[in-house]
């Protein structure tokens, strides 16, 4: 089923030209690690050396991020063309050492559809007349009419399993193959960072080629500080290709486990070695911090005590008629990881809070498409040594433990008859598509849908997990490596493409291998419960 799909007609959207490789350049010396230039540097004016980013763009809004070196009032322009002929200024934040120097500026009252060029100017707070070099970017906001359609990609597991920034083979090339789709949003389904796992200089693969990895001291021990976090994040900032599609794609990001620590829950005391803070709660209270911090999500605000966020991360994005994304958190709520035998679990991997939300949220989404965006996948078994971690835990019988929440999402789904649901996740580094369906599970009363895998975008590969038949999930298709922690010099990274047509309403899943390859493609029809 291998086979080649072109890109995008350039009439589709504008593509920036020279502001882009000039804000790419100015970023970090056009290479993967770079320095100011000389005559900025010794004028002490503020610079955006980490490029910007756009983040929860919906049809009349969207939010813009920066970081400086040092203290600095942020100040956005937008325009309707990249010559910025005309603009509208939007004042920011003053950026200082409470967020790390990082802000972000909410954009409103934007017009529907339409190509936005923006350039982010950070001003000196005691003489406004002191700026830095200008960064640009652009982003595409929602369509507020059906006919225009809606086209983005997802994907997750960045930096993973040792495997960081090498500089020998471009860095992380998959966020290059990205831009160049020109999608117009991107959804990251979770562990943006690894924040327990340290870089090695070098590593010798099986095969006697070794791998270089860019290194910084955050990265050389695991995340306990707030300092240490936010060094995780500014890491993959790094990368000329991350600035680049990030000045150009805007993102809507959630968390899943590494971003504090492998396989956490709340309430969780570790356990080892290399952790002198035990206690996960506070690792995790650091850890969404500098996520806050480095991530624009219109829920979530970073405290100025340094010490929390104030927000949540579960969010709906509504992107026009065709499409709403229900960015799901499934760490924040969870209960502890055990083997999954629980008759009655009314806490589960969302919490009732959440679940109650999400059923609330689903019923008054007039969307036709309804994209719920998972961390963790549904049906299959990701064990924690004795423990469950995801959701499905081997037992083919009726639901137990962490399933009986989603038998009562899925029991709710078909009951109200809510249309055009279908599931979005990564976590488990390789690509498959399952269907789900009553004639094959052990619990019936739910309608088929489909579940879309996709990852890693720049970490390890692994072999396939195993499914679980209490919801019927039959394995369409699946690319994995057979052995554990492939190297993406051994295995591709993927990432997962949706195209919602505008005039008929079809959604098309693409699953996509780095390199320009479509392994799998899968057309469902508009306004069904269930496909």
């Amino acid at each position: 089923m291998s086979h080649s799909v072109p890109g995008p007609a350039p009439a589709r959207r504008s593509v920036l030209r020279g502001s882009l490789a000039a804000s790419s350049a100015l970023a970090l010396g056009g290479g993967i690690v770079g320095s100011a230039a000389p005559a900025l540097a010794l004028s002490g004016r503020p610079r955006a050396a980490w490029g910007v980013q756009t983040g929860d763009v919906t049809a009349s809004s969207g939010l813009v991020w920066v970081r400086s070196d040092r203290p600095a009032r942020m100040i956005v322009e937008t325009s309707a063309s990249e010559s910025f002929r005309r603009t509208h200024r939007h004042y920011g934040p003053l950026l200082g050492p409470g967020s790390d120097f990082t802000g972000t500026t909410a954009l409103r009252g934007l017009p529907a559809g339409e190509q936005i060029h923006y350039r982010v100017t950070l001003a000196d707070p005691d003489d406004p007349r002191r700026t830095g070099e200008r960064v640009v970017g652009t982003f595409r906001t929602a369509p507020d009419r059906r006919r225009d359609g809606v086209r983005f990609l997802w994907s997750g597991d960045i930096a993973g399993q040792g495997w960081g920034i090498n500089p020998d083979i471009g860095g992380f090339r998959a966020f290059e193959e990205m831009r160049r789709l020109n999608p117009d949003f991107f959804l990251c389904s979770g562990d943006t960072i690894y924040a327990d796992g340290p870089l090695q200089p070098s590593v010798t693969l099986p095969d006697g080629r070794t791998w270089r990895n860019v290194t910084t001291p955050e990265k050389a021990k695991v995340a306990e500080t707030l300092a240490e976090y936010r060094g995780q994040f500014r890491y993959n900032l790094l990368d000329h290709n991350v600035r680049a599609f990030n000045a150009q794609v805007p993102s809507i990001v959630q968390w899943d486990d590494h971003e504090v620590r492998n396989n956490w829950y709340p309430g969780q005391i570790l356990d080892d070695a290399r952790y002198t803070e035990k206690n996960v709660d506070v690792l995790a209270a650091r850890a969404s911090r500098a996520f806050a911090e480095y991530f624009p999500v219109s829920t979530l605000h970073a405290r100025g005590d340094g010490l929390s966020t104030e927000g949540r991360m579960h969010r709906v994005v509504r992107y026009g008629p065709l499409l709403d994304v229900f960015v799901l958190d499934m760490r924040s709520y969870r209960n502890a990881n055990s083997p999954g035998r629980q008759a009655d679990d009314t806490e589960g991997i969302l919490g009732a809070e959440q679940l109650a939300w999400l059923k609330r949220e689903l019923s008054r989404s007039r969307a036709v498409w309804k994209v719920l965006a998972a961390d963790m996948p549904l049906g299959l078994v990701v064990p924690d040594g004795t423990n469950i971690e995801a959701i499905a835990q081997g037992d083919p019988g009726a639901p137990l433990g962490r399933e009986l929440q989603i038998a009562e999402l899925l029991r709710f789904v078909k009951h109200r008859r809510i249309t055009g649901t279908l599931w979005l996740t990564a976590d488990v580094h390789y690509t498959s598509a399952q269907h789900y369906a009553p004639e094959r599970a052990a619990f019936k009363d739910f309608a088929p849908f489909w579940e879309f895998v996709s990852g890693p975008l720049a970490a390890g590969g692994f072999p396939a997990n195993a499914l679980d038949a209490t919801f019927g999930p039959e394995r369409v298709f699946v690319r994995a490596p057979e052995r554990a922690n492939l190297s993406p010099m051994e295995s591709p990274q993927y990432f997962g493409e949706v195209d919602i047509d505008g005039g008929s309403g079809e959604l098309t899943v693409r699953l996509r291998a780095e390199g320009g390859t479509v392994l799998f493609s899968r057309v469902l029809q508009p306004g069904r419960v269930g496909q």
